[in-house]
């Protein structure tokens, strides 16, 4: 039998992956899901409310991430550069439609994110009701930790999420805080999408956005989760 071997105008790029804590094999990524105003606070802070009846969602590419303890360069297009400390959710199982009760059988663990954001981009783009792609789908805008197995750590319901930059605490919260918790976002999700192993859901940030800087250092953790670490670098 004669194999065809596929060829490309030019090389694709290579697969996005991040690493799990205690395992050599990595999680692929596939797609990042946002949630917005998922915090009452946070919602309150920008100006809104949050929804209690539907959660909304913003993307970004799986080629956006970067791996926590990582240097960025300040981004281009804006002078307003927010730090958003947020749980992810990473699947690890199929599924369509699926059940609130059965949602967590999906996850394959979770980790410590930023939704890193160009804020002045997204308020003009909100006052024109026009996308929020420029704000926040660009690179090094999704910082992630490592993976922790829901095997190892559980299902966090609970639990204290912060952030400090250069020491000083920015957001402190709790993870009860959430307005949609986590298997009722895997439920609402999938009856719009079948989502699949190596999808990562950004479950919303709490109250304390601020800009950063160049030459800061963001810190930040999720009780039974992990911890989290950026430096901003010079502008490009």
């Amino acid at each position: 039998m004669t194999i065809k071997v596929t060829e490309y105008v030019f090389s694709p790029p290579p697969p996005v992956a991040v690493p799990v804590r205690g395992r050599a094999e990595m999680f692929p990524l596939r797609r990042i899901f946002c949630v917005g105003r998922n915090y009452e606070a946070h919602a309150r802070e920008m100006g809104d409310v949050a929804d209690r009846e539907a959660p909304f969602y913003f993307n970004k590419s799986a080629h956006d991430y970067v791996a926590s303890g990582a240097t960025i360069p300040y981004p281009p297009g804006t002078d307003n550069f927010h730090h958003e400390m947020e749980l992810v959710v990473a699947i690890g199982k199929p599924g369509f439609r699926i059940a609130p009760e059965a949602a967590l059988d999906h996850v394959f663990g979770y980790a410590c994110g930023l939704d890193m954001t160009r804020r002045d981009l997204q308020s003009a783009l909100r006052e024109r009701q026009r996308p929020w792609d420029l704000a926040k789908d660009f690179e090094n805008s999704a910082v992630l930790s490592e993976i922790a197995p829901a095997a190892s750590v559980g299902h966090p319901a609970k639990g204290r999420i912060e952030l400090a930059v250069n020491g000083e605490v920015r957001q402190s919260s709790d993870l009860s805080f959430l307005v949609h918790p986590v298997p009722a976002l895997i439920a609402h999700l999938s009856r719009f999408y079948h989502l699949m192993p190596g999808d990562l859901i950004f479950t919303g940030t709490p109250e304390g956005v601020g800009p950063v800087r160049p030459g800061d250092r963001l810190e930040g953790t999720i009780e039974g989760v992990g911890t989290i670490a950026l430096l901003i670098g010079a502008a490009e």
